[in-house]
């Protein structure tokens, strides 16, 4: 089977290549930079270079795809024009999946995110919950609004199916480790210390296979029109890195750090912007840290068939990864 992937060389992209070539279809990854790409270029894999904004190109590497995954997204803590959020998210969207509906792809699956939701006030979060606070910033509202888009073309007769990953963590297919990965990295190696604020707000984290696995099941299994949460275990900061502490055979004395210290030091980093710098973290991020993101998968679990990866287990697999590969650069 012809598959066109969109964000193939991203975190989850690279993994979902891998595993539908292992599966034995033909994917033509559409990508910005063949010099780029060459990372995930194996037999199978078919480059298409061009741009998200160009429906020319999107169509041209789509023609012939039975099935779609679109994954690309603009995840950027800060971007100096708010306009790039939309553009990137919401009008590269609507074009796929015009394309995808022009060519009669079979069924397309979109990568969303568990944040579109909010913060859990009280109960789990679950796909039918409604937000009760504000976007706290441009990444949550955009794919929001890219989602208001997938239900209208739904309405009009695409088969689409949106997957939300919580927070992922897990070994990358090739580059550098990002977000939770990272947090793991720098705890195992680099004696990393920081509890964010009291150590209690809970999260829910999902290990990179069992995200790469939920999209394989969203498009064979998924309702056309249905959202499905990608979710892990809900867990709080101090239960977190006492079970990496366990799994890892590392201890280090933590230290709690206020929230507030943490949206001064965030303020600070904003000063970078008027000499050209990009912040590292903004304010309307860690304000996200105030609150629980409680998340249930069971969704996901009952209809499409999902596998939960204990968190125990999948930091075992995580630190085995980080320590294989930092023999490798040695």
């Amino acid at each position: 089977m012809k598959i066109f992937v969109t964000g193939a060389t991203g975190y989850i992209g690279a993994h979902l290549v891998n595993k539908l070539i292992e599966e034995g279809n033909v994917v033509h990854a559409f990508i910005r930079s063949e010099e780029k790409a060459k990372s995930i270029l194996r037999s199978g894999v078919h480059l298409v270079e061009g741009d998200l904004l160009d429906e020319k190109a999107i169509r041209r590497g789509m023609a012939g795809c039975d099935e779609v995954y679109h994954l690309a997204a603009f995840t950027k803590v800060w971007d100096k024009n708010d306009s790039t959020y939309f553009s990137q998210n919401v009008v590269a969207t609507k074009n796929v999946l015009a394309s995808a509906k022009e060519l009669g792809v079979r069924r397309v699956v979109v990568t969303s995110t568990a944040g579109v939701y909010g913060a859990s006030m009280e109960n789990e979060i679950t796909e039918n919950y409604v937000r009760t606070t504000d976007f706290f910033n441009e990444y949550e509202s955009s794919k929001a609004l890219a989602e208001s888009w997938i239900k209208q073309f739904v309405i009009d007769g695409l088969d689409v199916v949106i997957v939300s990953p919580t927070r992922i963590y897990g070994p990358f297919a090739f580059g550098e480790t990002v977000s939770i990965t990272q947090m793991i990295e720098k705890y195992v190696f680099h004696k990393w210390r920081i509890i964010p604020g009291d150590g209690t707000k809970v999260g829910n984290y999902v290990f990179i296979d069992d995200v790469v696995q939920g999209h394989v099941l969203a498009m064979k299994n998924g309702r056309s029109g249905q959202t499905y949460l990608l979710g892990g275990e809900n867990c709080d900061y101090n239960d977190f890195f006492k079970l990496l502490s366990e799994r890892s055979g590392v201890k280090r004395r933590m230290i709690k750090v206020p929230t507030a210290i943490l949206m001064v030091l965030a303020q600070m980093q904003l000063w970078k912007i008027p000499f050209g710098g990009t912040p590292l973290i903004t304010p309307k991020w860690i304000s996200k840290g105030k609150y629980h993101w409680k998340v249930s998968p069971r969704k996901a679990v009952e209809e499409l068939g999902l596998q939960i990866t204990p968190l125990d287990q999948g930091f075992e697999a995580t630190v085995s990864w980080l320590h294989a590969r930092n023999q490798k650069s040695e």
